[in-house]
């Protein structure tokens, strides 16, 4: 089976590995608490949904239930350490200002398998595709995370942050084995259950790289990459599909107001900070996206 993994943050600014990002997090400490809370909102977040995608089940794939109903506690598990962890040093546990990640996952998702009763197992599909391209990106980052924080001066904050992360990765690595281990289950049923979970891996990865870079990418032109990103996601879809979904998303992609926001709080922020900086390095670096040309790779076509 094709083994996919996330692909490194492409903005205007360049092409950024986890590392590299989180080492310039680590050394603003307004922008690693941030971050912090945004772990935060995602564990506590993902509870909400695995208990959807149960009820969705209603009593199906009963084995499955468990599994996921074990998945909630352990992500609760860690939105609690997180929100200690937060409160100890003193920062938000409100919802974190900016695009919402999870928010821009969902809107590009295409509902293809949306009722299990139609077809179990290509909801099962698609949904354990969806759920493990994410946790692979949450292993990236703590992992990355992990790695900034040693690198760092180790005060005793920074210890702190390490200790909780490194209590949350071994048990996000093993989400991230059981979606492999459940994918590979359904892809031993049929070639028509493997060639179905090969195209869930492509499909869900173009979707979790474009709600990603979306989060990151607030410069001017943002747009039209993310308009660029929404057709690598068409691409990945029946071609008789592709116009419907692109039709219904391109709008908000175009006319994005969490977009509008994110530029208007990171301005202001960055104003109020350092008001020479701001004019020297913020504006040249928010202006270089009218420039930029997406290298992103094209994601294959379907079948």
């Amino acid at each position: 089976m094709t083994v996919v993994y996330p692909r490194k943050l492409q903005s205007s600014f360049g092409t950024f590995s986890a590392r590299e990002v989180l080492t310039q997090v680590v050394r603003d400490r307004e922008l690693h608490l941030l971050t912090l809370n945004r772990y935060r909102y995602s564990e506590q977040r993902s509870c909400k949904d695995l208990t959807d995608l149960i009820e969705q089940l209603d009593g199906q794939a009963p084995e499955l239930v468990k599994d996921l109903s074990r998945h909630i506690a352990d992500e609760a598990r860690h939105a609690l350490w997180l929100t200690e962890l937060l409160v100890d040093l003193g920062a938000s546990v409100g919802t974190p200002p900016g695009a919402s990640y999870i928010d821009e996952f969902e809107r590009l998702l295409d509902r293809e398998y949306a009722n299990p009763e139609d077809n179990l197992d290509d909801f099962l599909i698609s949904s354990l595709a969806a759920i493990n391209v994410t946790e692979k990106r949450g292993c990236e980052y703590f992992s990355a995370h992990i790695y900034a924080l040693k690198q760092a001066p180790q005060t005793e904050e920074h210890i702190k942050i390490r200790e909780t992360i490194e209590r949350i990765l071994p048990e996000e690595a093993g989400h991230v084995r059981w979606g492999n281990r459940w994918l590979a289950e359904l892809a031993r049923k049929s070639p028509e259950h493997a060639r179905k979970v090969e195209h869930a891996k492509r499909k869900y990865a173009a979707i979790e790289q474009a709600a990603f870079e979306s989060g990151m990418d607030i410069t001017l032109g943002a747009e039209l990459r993310r308009v660029g990103s929404l057709i690598d996601i068409a691409n990945t879809l029946p071609m008789w599909q592709r116009p419907q979904y692109l039709m219904e998303r391109l709008p908000q992609t175009l006319l994005s107001p969490d977009l509008q926001r994110t530029r208007i709080t990171a301005v202001q922020r960055a104003w109020e900070r350092d008001p020479k900086a701001f004019m020297e390095r913020f504006v040249p670096l928010f202006l270089s996206g009218l420039t930029q040309r997406s290298s992103q790779p094209q994601a294959k076509s379907a079948s």
